[in-house]
């Protein structure tokens, strides 16, 4: 399986480099070019910028990150591994977790003398990140950090930080990382992210976050959205589909209600997306498949019925196909079984009353396939002969639209449109024959 994006978090225009002047810098220095944002800018950030020299304005970028870090020091209760030991005095570029950067001044004479082209380098560097992953650090987050306008990412996964995210992080234009996941954090979803002009990459995962999703999170252009295991509950906004993002996980939250019918029409950028252990009914939406490039798709543990949209065989770089644990029926047919791709198909704990010859297969080819506790005749470990007599579901009308065999799938090479009406949308879509 390629490198799941739960490891590779990075987006397109991160990438890593060695430290410059690193000064108390913990671990390994992140660089993050910026890349043509139409400024011509790029932001380098590794260690700590060891330049103590000051030649400040009256209120320069430098003394305001002073400001915002110790305010956010004076608001941390408990530091066990001494982290803020380092935070003392104004080279704020010198207190460990934090990264500076030198931005490009195009701006600068050739003709300079020294003296001013030390000064207006000097000028030019800002805090571009800060990294205190793991930290364990208690505390809360303080409106103050907004004057960081400058800073590219805010890594504070594995941490204790309680309360809320402040409403001034609308100030921090320049973000695009944000990682607050694995802490305490609490209230309704921080819709102070969602004004974020920058931001593509957002975990808040693992927290205490309560509420009802908003629907503009699936209209925001991020890469990344990691909500889940916190309580959110209610619906899944139907705008799923519009999401232009690559990876989506709302797992183990309460959330219900049917799926979208828009996620079965979304687009190829989405590669992995996660259901799992929420509280969600009705059908697996007719479309899932048809024009994405999915290779996760989690559904497990949740209440889903009906039969298994054709749609699926469309999934030819699915990887991972969980169905587990939810009142699924019908047959397990070959344009599942054959998918070209797959590693791990897991249908156990539903009311599937057969398999075809090709899912039988699947252990010569190495797959795992887990048919556990279903209906099958003449297989072990099926469920009780009284509890497949009754299968849920069965009056549900699912849409199911008659597809011709073998299906033709769609292919979108960009997924920016907005799927407001999935029917229009996919009579509108041009369609290649399936490989």
């Amino acid at each position: 399986m390629q490198q799941s994006y739960l490891d590779f978090r990075h987006t397109k225009n991160l990438r890593i480099t060695p430290p410059i002047g690193v000064s108390g810098g913990v671990g390994v220095g992140v660089g993050v070019g910026v890349g043509n944002d139409g400024s011509g800018r790029v932001v380098w950030i590794g260690g700590g910028f060891n330049n103590p020299k000051s030649y400040g304005s009256p209120i320069s970028k430098m003394d305001s990150a002073y400001t915002a870090l110790q305010a956010w020091k004076s608001a941390i209760t408990d530091d066990p591994l001494k982290i803020l030991a380092s935070w003392v005095g104004s080279n704020v570029c010198s207190y460990k977790g934090v990264f500076c950067a030198n931005l490009e001044d195009d701006g600068m004479s050739s003709s300079s003398s020294s003296a001013t082209a030390a000064a207006s380098a000097s000028s030019s560097v800002v805090v571009a990140g800060i990294d205190l992953n793991h930290a364990n650090l208690q505390g809360t987050l303080v409106k103050e950090l907004s004057l960081l306008t400058d800073m590219s990412l805010l890594h504070l996964n594995s941490n204790r930080f309680s309360g809320t995210v402040p409403d001034t992080f609308k100030d921090l234009v320049s973000l695009e990382e944000l990682d607050i996941s694995n802490n305490q954090l609490s209230g309704s979803f921080p819709l102070v992210t969602l004004y974020m002009p920058s931001l593509i990459y957002l975990d808040i995962r693992f927290n205490f976050f309560s509420g009802s999703l908003p629907r503009e999170i699936f209209d925001k252009n991020l890469d990344a959205i990691f909500l889940n295991n916190n309580r959110f509950e209610g619906e899944i906004p139907q705008n799923l589909g519009n999401s232009p993002a690559s990876v989506i996980n709302l797992a183990n939250n309460r959330l219900s209600g049917n799926i979208p019918a828009s996620f079965g029409f979304m687009g190829s950028k989405i590669k992995e997306i996660l259901f799992l252990n929420n509280q969600l009914t009705g059908c697996i939406p007719e479309g899932v498949g048809l024009f994405t490039e999915m290779e996760v798709l989690d559904v497990s543990f949740n209440a889903l019925m009906g039969h298994l949209p054709d749609t699926l065989s469309c999934l030819q770089n699915i990887e991972v196909l969980n169905l587990a644990h939810n009142q699924l029926s019908g047959e397990l047919s070959d344009i599942i079984c054959s998918l070209r791709s797959l590693a791990n198909l897991t249908v156990a704990y539903n009311f599937f009353s057969g398999f075809s010859q090709q899912c039988s297969k699947l252990f010569f080819r190495n797959v795992g396939f887990d048919f556990s506790l279903n209906c099958i005749p003449g297989r072990d470990m099926q469920r009780p002969q009284p509890e497949c007599s009754m299968i849920p579901g069965s009056s549900l009308s699912c849409l199911r639209i008659p597809t011709p065999k073998p299906l033709v799938c769609g292919s979108l090479s960009v997924s920016n449109s907005k799927h407001t009406d999935p029917t229009s949308q996919s009579q509108s879509q041009s369609h290649s024959q399936s490989p």
